[in-house]
């Protein structure tokens, strides 16, 4: 027979464990929710090896490509490609661009690929001064230079 001592531990003991079991289950949904999350950005290279879903949110970085920018609809719509000197997307954006956007310079833009390969972008995020260059471009475009450079030495 169980004393009621003994039946307040085994309940104390079954409630830690349905809190641990809880816990642990909320703890992998967060990991798995914020997953897609923890890449700042894809590369244009990225995106033609690797390919994304039509609809997948993103974001996109690298450089405004020189030459690229044009617009439609009066000038309501902004047309530009991004690259990482490698591969360039092209991205369409229906909104007022951030005054330091221009040619040649780092841009991240979040939104997501259409089914013609345009990447329809609802923000934009240009680099904030002419000295500046986000850490995260300045990787892409080292990677696309040593990926260049070894494709070459393997050719």
């Amino acid at each position: 027979m169980t004393t009621p001592a003994k039946k307040r531990k085994q309940q104390r003991l079954l409630l830690i464990i349905i809190a641990l079991v809880l816990l642990s289950v909320v703890a992998a949904l967060m990991m798995r929710a914020m997953e897609d999350g923890i890449t700042f950005f894809i590369s244009p290279t990225e995106i033609a090896e690797n390919g994304k879903a039509v609809g997948e949110r993103f974001r996109l970085g690298g450089l405004v490509e020189e030459g690229s920018v044009s617009s439609e609809e009066n000038g309501l719509v902004i047309l530009f490609n991004v690259t990482d000197t490698l591969n360039s997307t092209p991205v369409r954006y229906r909104d007022i661009l951030p005054d330091l956007f221009r040619e040649g310079q780092g841009v991240i833009a979040e939104g997501s690929l259409n089914a013609d390969g345009v990447f329809i972008a609802d923000k934009v995020l240009a680099k904030h001064d002419e000295n500046y260059m986000p850490p995260e471009v300045m990787d892409i475009l080292e990677r696309a230079e040593n990926y260049d450079e070894n494709k070459d030495e393997n050719n």
